[in-house]
């Protein structure tokens, strides 16, 4: 069993309105240091299958196929056997 661990952000060629909400918000709250504000989504899918290459190829299909768009969002991952790492 393998567990990935996926980041997917839009691309900072796209404008981003809710993380502009929230960069407004947070300068409300008086954080006036805070100069850009990106929100993305975190994804963990659990893989069972008997290698790390098969999860890694799996991972990547299913970001290409449903969770990222490729045309606004960049993604990257990180592939762990179940057990390591913690």
């Amino acid at each position: 069993m393998y567990t990935s661990k996926i980041n997917i952000k839009i691309r900072d060629t796209i404008l981003d309105p809710q993380g502009k909400a929230v960069e407004h918000s947070l300068k409300s709250l008086g954080f006036n240091s805070v100069t850009d504000t990106r929100i993305g989504k975190y994804i963990e899918l659990k893989i069972d299958t008997l290698s790390e290459e098969d999860a890694k190829k799996i991972t990547e299909e299913t970001c290409r196929k449903l969770l990222a768009n490729p045309v606004m969002e960049d993604y990257e991952f990180v592939v762990s056997k179940d057990g390591e790492g913690k």
